[in-house]
């Protein structure tokens, strides 16, 4: 997930506040934002719920970025 915390950085929150939102623990979030761990299909749809995003715009990166 590579564009994970820069996607959470512009949202203003933290870990702890996201990994709230999506019901699951802040050590997953981090594991996931440093590459150690992929988030199932559900979470990540939680994750992109949670940060305002499309799914395609976590895990491909903004569209300025394409």
């Amino acid at each position: 997930m590579k564009y994970m915390k820069e996607l959470r950085q512009k949202a203003g929150l933290t870990q702890a506040e996201l990994a709230e939102r999506v019901g699951i623990g802040m050590n997953t979030i981090a594991r996931y934002e440093r590459g150690e761990m992929a988030p199932s299909i559900q979470i990540a749809h939680s994750i992109a719920n949670a940060l305002h995003v499309t799914e395609a715009e976590l895990l491909n990166g903004p569209e300025r970025q394409r």
